[in-house]
């Protein structure tokens, strides 16, 4: 059985205004929201997120900040990543590089401080490598 992906339910104050940022900063796709309710889904490719309002948590309480991780495929496909986000207007925290712990990353932020970490871990391909010197 191959277990499902997560959806994490993002905590935002103005869910409107997350929506808009979302949509027009990071490229998701609104695919429904309930403004009574205080929560929204959104998606890009296989991504998947939901929005919960201080409206919709106050059922069930989850604070932010929150750290989200994305994982690329590919070193190329982190850069391509920053490169729309910063086109787009996005909060760039920190720019695409190797890091000593393996994985190539960018980290960015949302109107409510909820970083979006996103990664490429190319340890395998130092192990990979190092097994075919053998």
């Amino acid at each position: 059985m191959a277990f499902p992906p997560a959806c994490p339910e993002i905590p935002v104050a103005d869910l409107d205004a997350a929506l808009v940022y979302y949509r027009e900063r990071l490229g998701f796709t609104i695919d429904w929201a309930d403004e009574e309710l205080g929560l929204a889904g959104l998606s890009q490719g296989d991504c998947r997120l939901f929005m919960g309002s201080t409206v919709f948590r106050s059922q069930a309480p989850n604070k932010g900040p929150l750290l989200l991780w994305f994982n690329a495929s590919n070193r190329e496909e982190v850069d391509a990543i920053h490169a729309s986000w910063l086109a787009a207007g996005a909060r760039i925290v920190s720019p695409p590089g190797d890091k000593p712990w393996k994985l190539r990353e960018f980290f960015a932020e949302d109107l409510d401080g909820n970083r979006l970490r996103v990664f490429y871990d190319f340890a395998w391909e130092e192990r990979e490598a190092t097994a075919a010197l053998r």
